[in-house]
């Protein structure tokens, strides 16, 4: 093992420490909190309303936070990776967007009450698959997959879905109305097991799946036509990235709604602190993504406890403002 790999490894494993530690925080922080004691008696003695409150409330809540948040934060690294762009994520390229729409479609149209379980997840997927297949036909030319082109075509999706989804709000009921604006803001308090399983299963396949590209994607770091001449097939090599972020931002924003910032701020601190090497870059923002989603879960519901707040504006707030201040002291953190 070379000197770098040691870095790495320690880089990983004081990552897993933090993301230790954020859970037993998160466990032990709320309206009612226990202490490091507390929650081991809880643990070898599962009884009582405490044990309930761990179990039923705390424990799904930081799953769903680490699987939501590891693949939005992946998502926004391949694509900045794909388009050499430290601007670009999910959202930039309208696949959040469409999987928006997707639920508030199924919200309006009362298909959610029809087919409760997973029908959000579902139309999430759908309309984020949606979005991928439409750029695609609009930026081929000539069989030639246009990058810019499809920069430019997720951009203006997003305006669009945007305005769609601001007409069905108009335009619906008041009950529906709640439903949606509930939604948009995030929430990590799901109570469907299940799908809480399925997201978290979903963001590692796609974890697993990017890794199995990480010889492509540390090649793209050269630019698109280097990699070609390397023998690479970029075009299959973007359909297959785009296909996989769609899937994995699909659910991750039909579960948890629409939460900003992770997918932009969280690659790029990661970036800056472990280097551009996908081998270690791929895991470690992967984990500081839960980490970060959990630790805004805990401010959301504790700040103003015991009211809630939207967690993503706790992401768009501290994510944004810790983001402008550590891009004024350093040149690195936008570096590719």
């Amino acid at each position: 093992m070379t000197k770098k790999h040691h870095i790495w490894f320690w880089y990983v494993f004081l990552i897993f420490i933090l993301l230790g530690a954020t859970i037993l925080l998160a466990l032990s922080i709320g309206e009612v909190n226990f202490s490091m004691t507390q929650l081991w008696t809880l643990f070898n003695e599962p009884e009582g309303i405490e044990y309930s409150i761990i179990t039923n409330i705390r424990l799904p809540r930081i799953l769903l936070g680490f699987g939501v948040g590891g693949a939005l934060s992946i998502s926004g690294l391949v694509l900045q990776a794909v388009y050499r762009n430290p601007l670009v994520e999910p959202y930039t390229l309208g696949i959040s967007g469409g999987a928006a729409l997707g639920v508030a479609m199924t919200i309006v149209f009362g298909i959610n009450q029809i087919f409760p379980f997973m029908s959000l997840a579902v139309s999430g997927v759908i309309g984020a698959g949606l979005v991928i297949v439409f750029m695609y036909m609009i930026s081929m030319r000539r069989s030639h997959l246009n990058i810019n082109s499809i920069l430019l075509t997720g951009v203006m999706i997003s305006f669009i879905t945007s305005s769609a989804i601001m007409f069905l709000l108009a335009t619906t009921t008041s009950e529906k109305l709640q439903d949606i604006i509930f939604w948009t803001m995030g929430s990590l308090e799901e109570p469907n097991r299940y799908l809480i399983y399925t997201v978290v299963s979903v963001s590692v396949i796609g974890l697993l799946i990017f890794y199995a590209l990480v010889p492509q994607l540390n090649a793209m770091r050269l630019g698109e036509s280097q990699a070609k001449h390397l023998g690479i097939n970029t075009t299959l090599l973007v359909k297959t990235l785009f296909v996989v972020a769609s899937v994995i931002t699909g659910i991750s924003v039909a579960t948890a709604g629409v939460i900003g910032f992770v997918g932009l701020v969280v690659p790029h601190f990661m970036r800056f602190l472990v280097g551009n090497d996908y081998r270690v870059l791929l895991i470690s923002t992967f984990l500081g993504g839960g980490i970060f989603l959990i630790l805004s879960d805990v401010l959301a519901r504790t700040i103003i406890s015991p009211n809630e707040l939207p967690i993503g504006v706790i992401t768009g707030i501290i994510g944004g403002t810790v983001f402008l201040v550590a891009m004024s002291k350093s040149k690195k953190l936008l570096k590719f």
